[in-house]
């Protein structure tokens, strides 16, 4: 059984890869591979939102199809499309569809910088590692599966957690490999392109940078932290193999001078939203501001503030109280009691009372969940319910945070007069940097609420200490 078992792997998994051209072990065909890109295609824009800048969308278009001409899968039909996400990332589907996030591009300084990024997920594409990476975990299961048959112990719990982790750890080493790979293949085409393949090395630093800084500030707030996928999350821009296999692509240059494209980049990007978008919300230091909905409220001091598709979160220092806030449309005239017990659910309620604050009225009680006490509270604002749920990581801390449930969801309200400019978007605004230009006045006039130098030097890529040049082109949040 066992060896009609990996014949048969033999014989659905021997394709030739496009860019080596030896044969890898893999268990999807190329029109299997298109349909995942093509199926999943719609669930990312819907999860992420696509930035609604037709311009600024075919300009990355444009660039990532001078790549994709020149690189090992020139008979695909490359998709590239810019998410409506403050979260810094790029990344692919199999089959060409490739996304960067406004987010991403906002810490960018040149379209040779824009072009590695894209390089560097074209090499995924080319290389076809998301067929690789499934075929792989496909493999597993299903050695795992037929050893289970030919021996019974392996399928005891412990024995398949430990198998797991097995190939959780082979899969994540092979992972690093194809990031390695994808940085070779994106200098390359890059070169190709007439494009200077060291712009790799340059993106490499700009995400470093991010993550250093990204660090420290998690570190102030008592959280983790989460930096952009692959080796740059794990390897310095100094990494000798990195500048192996980057260097390896000098050999495709031309004699013409490679393409930079600083000014071209900025002018594009100029006037692109920074952070959120108007329309999940606008985060201020601990306050939030929503426009379509009309309305504000306040967290606690020092609270991280996660601002979701779905919902409003936020997180309290390590991780031991979370508050998540909702929103949902009020159909049927109940109370804001009724709406906790009929909509929610919820009819074991303790400590249940009436709220009313800001000329709202709500309902708030605690219950149990878990075999730990969390208080729900619902507001009404117009024809909405909002809903705030606060729970804590152990059941000791509830006494200390339920204060901050409450404040939190009694300080709602309607969106005042005096609020409306704080619940416009930021924007880039690119200038020529004057005479009397710095960074400590450009911080003091600046949107930013979290350490706005330091995240204006990150967005000109002069982290930590550097300092504005008179006559440059730099970026400034307004």
């Amino acid at each position: 059984m066992l060896a009609g078992a990996l014949l048969f792997l033999n014989l659905v998994g021997c394709a030739q890869n496009p860019v080596s051209g030896s044969h890898d072990f893999v268990m999807m065909s190329e029109d299997s591979e298109l349909k995942v890109g093509r199926t999943n295609h719609p669930k990312i824009i819907k999860q992420f939102g696509r930035y609604e800048d037709e311009a600024l969308q075919t300009y990355v278009q444009t660039v990532g199809e001078r790549l994709a001409i020149v690189s090992h899968r020139e008979n695909l039909i490359y998709r590239f499309t810019v998410l409506d996400s403050p979260v810094i990332n790029a990344f692919a589907l199999p089959g060409g569809y490739i996304y960067i996030t406004r987010g991403l591009m906002a810490y960018l300084n040149s379209e040779a910088e824009l072009a590695a990024v894209l390089g560097h997920e074209i090499g995924h594409v080319t290389a076809r590692h998301g067929v690789r990476q499934q075929s792989a975990a496909q493999a597993a299961n299903i050695g795992y599966t037929v050893g289970a048959i030919l021996f019974p112990e392996l399928r005891a719990a412990g024995a398949q957690n430990a198998f797991n982790i097995l190939g959780g750890a082979l899969l994540s080493g092979y992972g690093r490999e194809h990031e390695l790979e994808s940085d070779g293949l994106g200098a390359e085409y890059l070169a190709r392109a007439g494009y200077d393949p060291k712009a790799m090395i340059d993106v490499i630093r700009v995400l470093k940078d991010q993550e250093t800084f990204a660090a420290a500030e998690a570190k102030k707030q008592g959280r983790e932290t989460k930096g952009y996928h692959g080796l740059f999350a794990s390897h310095p821009d100094n990494d000798t193999r990195l500048h192996e296999v980057i260097s390896s692509a000098d050999k495709y240059i031309s004699g013409q001078k490679a393409v930079i494209k600083r000014a071209e980049y900025l002018t594009n990007i100029n006037g692109m939203t920074f952070g959120d978008s108007e329309k999940q919300g606008i985060r201020s230091g601990r306050h939030f501001y929503h426009l379509d909905l009309r309305f504000a409220l306040t967290f606690p001091k020092n609270w991280q503030v996660q601002n979701n598709p779905g919902s409003l979160k936020a997180i309290a220092a390590g991780g031991e109280a979370i508050i998540e806030m909702g929103v949902a449309d009020l159909n049927r005239k109940l109370s804001p009691k009724e709406f906790i017990q009929q909509r929610l659910k919820v009819s074991n309620l303790k400590q249940g009372r009436s709220l009313k604050s800001n000329g709202l009225k709500g309902y708030t009680g605690i219950f149990e969940v878990q075999d730990r006490p969390a208080r729900i509270s619902v507001i009404y604002l117009k024809d909405q319910a909002f809903i705030f749920f606060g729970s804590v990581k152990e059941k000791a801390l509830f006494k200390q945070f339920d204060k901050d449930f409450l404040d939190t969801a009694i300080s709602l309200h309607k969106l005042q007069d005096d609020e409306l400019s704080l619940a416009k978007a930021k924007q880039i605004e690119v200038v020529s940097v004057g005479k009397s230009d710095n960074y400590t006045l450009w911080a003091s006039n600046s949107r930013i609420t979290n350490s706005p130098s330091l995240q204006l030097r990150l967005l000109n890529g002069h982290y930590p200490n550097g300092e504005l040049m008179r006559g440059q082109k730099a970026k400034r949040i307004h």
